[in-house]
């Protein structure tokens, strides 16, 4: 039996449909990473798990209860789940201690002297001992976060759902809150984790689940998401795309106006001028190679161009479909007459891969600078 599993999970708010048919099992001792764009519905979806946004329908089963049931006894499984937030909602009032103990006392009717003693043992974990009589207002950012995490583990829960828990923290503490969650999934702690840290979700996952239209897109191990990934929108999002098309349907094309999208699309995302010239000469010298391989007298032309930047690893790619007849302008040796004089820039400036395919009609070109 899987300690979480989610049916056909919707959620809308309004007419914004923000998770549909959402399916997922959750097995004991999984660390699952969650990540994905913003507005995506991951906090949503960790949010729903405790029926802190109620799904306009489908399933939750925890530990093989149904939350989502009429009449489901709420408190007794939410107690199965301990929740950290990007914000800590520590009591003000209270020290470290009154704000780790007080569930434990006030809902598992835990003696006093056993919640003080679990507190202690789980700040010496933490290396935050020294704070328990503190007041929340005197630590830092990731102390309180640390403590927030200590206090959900003070419920005993079967599973530690992670709501983006560094994002309101200052870069300088980010790896003090990291370094605990690592030291929770040592110990088997089964944990959803929404982050934006795509390093710490490779380290610390066993699942990474990426979320895109209004549910889980694209899963699998984090060798499978971060190396390998399937799907067009993961494959962007991971790599961290970024885009330049521009499609030419005539044979007198606005030269210019092409070229000035692509020097735009290079200044935006500061790209060297280098690379800028570059990619303005080959784009050029591919589209009139094409225009003049693939199209006699006055067909209609279709080629599409497009620029792929990637600020993950810095590669640039020119990808080029064309219609007409198969031509491939590498099959021409650099000895070729001057007509070809494009394509021996073209190999000359790309230095590292082309490709040339034909397939459904189409010539498929990629050139990597």
């Amino acid at each position: 039996m899987s300690l979480i599993e989610v049916k056909n999970l919707c959620k809308s708010f309004g007419s914004l449909s923000v998770l549909s048919d959402v399916n997922l099992n959750v097995e004991e001792g999984d660390r699952i990473a969650i990540i994905g764009g913003s507005g995506c519905g991951k906090s949503v979806f960790l949010r729903s798990l405790e029926l802190l946004e109620k799904p306009d329908s489908g399933q939750i089963f925890i530990d093989g209860e149904e939350i989502t049931a009429k009449n489901a006894p709420l408190n007794k499984i939410r107690q199965k789940m301990g929740m950290v937030y990007q914000k800590f909602y520590l009591f003000s009032h209270m020290n470290v201690l009154d704000n780790l103990c007080l569930a434990p006392v006030k809902i598992l009717k835990m003696p006093r002297k056993e919640a003080e003693a679990n507190a202690l043992e789980w700040l010496s974990k933490v290396g935050l001992t020294s704070k328990a009589k503190s007041m929340p207002g005197k630590l830092s950012g990731g102390q309180q976060q640390r403590i927030a995490i200590c206090r959900s583990l003070m419920m005993n829960p079967k599973v530690l759902l992670f709501d983006e828990p560094t994002s309101a923290l200052d870069p300088t503490m980010v790896g003090e809150v990291l370094a605990m969650i690592r030291m929770l999934s040592k110990h088997d702690m089964t944990m959803l984790i929404v982050t934006h840290e795509m390093n710490f979700a490779r380290e610390v996952a066993n699942k990474v689940l990426f979320f895109a239209d209004r549910g889980i897109y694209e899963q699998g191990t984090p060798a499978e998401i971060f190396d390998a990934p399937k799907r067009e929108k993961t494959i962007s999002f991971i790599k961290k795309l970024k885009y330049f098309t521009y499609e030419i349907t005539q044979r007198n094309f606005d030269l210019m106006e092409m070229h000035g999208g692509i020097r735009n699309f290079t200044e935006k995302y500061g790209l060297a001028q280098k690379l800028a010239n570059r990619l303005e000469i080959c784009c050029e010298e591919l589209v009139y190679e094409m225009i003049s391989g693939c199209y006699d007298g006055n067909e209609d032309i279709k080629i599409n161009l497009e620029i792929l930047y990637s600020e993950a690893d810095l590669s640039t790619v020119i990808n080029l479909t064309s219609a007409g007849k198969k031509f491939n302008p590498f099959e021409f040796s650099d000895d070729d007459d001057l007509a070809h004089l494009g394509v021996t820039i073209l190999k000359r400036i790309a230095k590292e891969e082309i490709s040339y395919d034909y397939s459904d009609g189409l010539n498929k070109i990629q050139v990597t600078l």
